[in-house]
């Protein structure tokens, strides 16, 4: 009997100092199956522990993600259920722990937790023909979890009306929203994507990842809180030998050289 060759749910590859993580089922509309989530979790922090400067979260095939694989829950028990949004949760918290910036790159729907895996990202840019949904609310499950992230990024009134109807949105509606960074012709998603990567990525390493880390923390404090934890992680950042090579540089009027 021929053994059945294991095809990777999640395709990484390096272009320079950026890394693509491109979700490769399109034959399951790239549902996020337990497998395909504890891979792409896997690929997030080995890119993580890697030099690049930046991720980048793709897929292939029509679907840019159709969310949850309902084949996990099914008969399920509510230990089973409980673990596959554990699993899903340590992904979503994986893409903002990895110090670099993570954009997501959607070409097509992306639906439920595939909404929310947009979400999640630091950075977002979709094509014109794609969309967003988060459609429990058309059936008998809601989109408890895919809704923290999405609030998070679009406010209570339209995260409830997305949830609530389970309709889809345009892509110019996800800029207009704040939930992708932008919407552009389909045929120049590739540019678009590598134009803000190489914007998002340029500068000192190290400065972006305590500010990631950094922004994550605060944003959800009150403001004198944050502002409170803002001034104790800035003041160490200054004193980094990268701040001090930044701060020199511009009184010197040359190019900064960072440590990578």
């Amino acid at each position: 009997m021929t053994a059945i060759e294991h095809r990777p749910a999640v395709r990484s590859e390096r272009d320079g100092d950026i890394v693509s993580l491109t979700l490769d089922r399109p034959e399951k509309r790239n549902a996020l199956a337990v497998d395909v989530m504890e891979e792409l979790t896997a690929a997030l922090v080995a890119a993580g522990h890697s030099d690049a400067l930046g991720i980048v979260i793709a897929a292939s095939g029509p679907v840019f993600s159709a969310g949850h694989n309902f084949g996990d829950m099914a008969g399920a028990s509510l230990e089973d259920v409980t673990r596959v949004f554990e699993i899903c949760t340590a992904m979503m918290q994986a893409v903002q722990s990895v110090p670099q910036p993570v954009c997501a790159k959607v070409h097509a729907l992306a639906t439920a937790a595939g909404c929310q895996l947009v979400a999640s990202c630091d950075l977002a840019v979709a094509a014109e023909s794609a969309g967003f949904a988060i459609p429990g609310g058309k059936g008998g499950l809601f989109c408890h979890t895919p809704l923290v992230a999405v609030a998070r990024n679009i406010g209570r009134k339209r995260a409830l009306e997305m949830a609530f109807t389970g309709d889809a949105i345009d892509a110019a509606t996800a800029a207009e929203w704040g939930l992708i960074n932008r919407a552009v012709p389909d045929d120049e998603l590739d540019e678009a994507v590598a134009d803000l990567m190489r914007r998002a990525t340029r500068g000192s390493r190290d400065s972006k990842a305590r500010g990631k880390a950094a922004f994550y923390r605060q944003v959800d404090m009150t403001q004198d809180l944050a502002y409170e934890f803002a001034v104790a992680v800035m003041s160490e950042a200054a004193v980094t030998p990268d701040a001090q090579e930044g701060i020199a540089a511009f009184l010197a009027k040359r190019p900064a050289r960072f440590a990578r």
